[in-house]
């Protein structure tokens, strides 16, 4: 069964594109099928995986407007290991172009199916922003991880994205749900960080990962060199919290699937 797992936040900065990209580059090294949906016109996350957005055939703005599938679009992370679906500034005009189009918040969701199967994960990083390629993304997930800073103004944001969840999920997706809330650039000298992380167990218990992403200098290094962290650095405390939060990942499903 492949699970599709939207990766938002509508605040910027919280660390989406780096969560997205060395999970896709971690469950790939655990012998996953992953494909990895560049939903950001930035095209952080394509650049990050070593594929130069400038130099695109086709990308997910061809697939969101029905030029081209997701077969025809798609390119191979040669350092991830993975396959991406790549994004760059067109998808920026995708929004207005979409407007008039029928069934516009569910065209990633239709690409998707068609190919799904090929794969164990599908991760999707989404702009930061509630906008129509978001709620393309939402509509296309399963779940949801929220990539976060233990910091005051996350925990304002974070009540909006949750009623966004839920309006989606009443209106668009009725399967989507909290897959959980992700810890990141995580200082445990910060007393600030150490009262919201405590809030965020209390509040939302076991939908918070145990694994905590901590502020380091290796995985902020490496998208310069076009390549996840775990090709950069093996042995870094960055990595080691990806491999770990990739594992989490694939514990929690085979108990979801023994229970089920």
């Amino acid at each position: 069964m492949t699970k599709i797992l939207a990766i938002t936040n509508q605040k910027g900065g919280v660390g989406k594109t780096t969560t997205t990209v060395n999970l896709a580059a971690s469950l790939a090294a655990m012998k996953q099928r992953v494909l990895l949906v560049d939903l950001d016109p930035q095209g952080n996350a394509t650049m990050g995986s070593g594929i130069d957005k400038r130099d695109l055939q086709a990308s997910v703005y061809d697939v969101l407007l029905g030029s081209k599938t997701i077969a025809q679009a798609r390119a191979r992370s040669g350092p991830g290991e993975y396959d991406l679906l790549p994004a760059n500034r067109d998808l920026a005009g995708a929004e207005i172009e979409l407007v008039d189009v029928a069934q516009r918040e569910t065209r990633l969701r239709d690409a998707i199916q068609a190919i799904a199967g090929e794969y164990d994960y599908v991760l999707i990083d989404c702009p930061p922003a509630l906008n129509l390629l978001t709620l393309n993304g939402l509509c296309a997930a399963k779940s949801v991880m929220i990539p976060m800073q233990c910091e005051y103004y996350a925990l304002e944001g974070l009540s909006d994205l949750v009623n966004t969840i839920r309006k989606v999920r009443a209106n668009l997706n009725p399967e989507l749900e909290i897959e959980g809330l992700l810890r990141t650039m995580f200082d445990p000298r910060n007393t600030l960080a150490q009262q919201v992380s405590d809030q965020l167990q209390e509040h939302f218990g076991n939908k918070v990962y145990r694994t905590v992403i901590p502020r380091n200098v290796r995985l902020a290094e490496a998208p310069s060199y076009g390549v996840p962290v775990l090709c950069h650095d093996k042995a870094s405390k960055g990595t080691q919290a990806y491999l770990a939060l990739a594992g989490e990942l694939l514990n929690n499903a085979a108990q979801s699937a023994a229970s089920a």
